[in-house]
């Protein structure tokens, strides 16, 4: 594997971290959001990865299908959580049904700072290999004068 390639790969998993920061970070500033644009509450968001080929060039691809199949990572869509919202009885509460009840979304805090702090120490360790690619590269740069 050169180091383009191995540049590309941690670049990927990069994005699609930042992508799952962004979609934890709505999750967290809606936790208590009852009604959105379509008069619902908000509903927590996930987001779906695929794993792909890395995309190079056809001898890359040819030579990484002899390797081990090099694969990056791909953001295929942010999809909403299938999970029922929380009923809180609060009568004075302006979203209140005639039963006083108030649909919450169902987010936990908690599971989302951990997912945050997840998604923050993966996006950390695909920076560190790619400024280890780097840092490499121009190594062997140094290597040639």
């Amino acid at each position: 594997m050169d180091f383009e390639t191995s540049m590309r790969i941690s670049s990927s998993g990069m994005r699609a971290h930042r992508a799952w920061m962004n979609v934890l970070s709505a999750n967290l500033a809606n936790v208590n959001t009852t009604r959105g644009p379509d008069g619902k509450p908000y509903q927590r968001r996930t987001i779906l990865y695929e794993s792909v080929p890395y995309a190079g060039s056809f001898q890359e691809a040819m030579e990484s299908a002899l390797e081990d199949g090099l694969q990056q990572v791909d953001v295929v869509g942010i999809v909403p959580d299938g999970r029922d919202f929380r009923r809180v009885y609060d009568p004075s509460h302006p979203d209140a049904d005639e039963d006083g009840i108030v649909l919450l979304p169902n987010i936990s805090a908690v599971e989302e700072m951990a997912n945050l702090l997840d998604a923050t120490r993966s996006y950390e360790a695909n920076l560190a290999a790619l400024n280890m690619a780097k840092q490499l590269a121009l190594k062997s740069l140094e290597l040639g004068k």
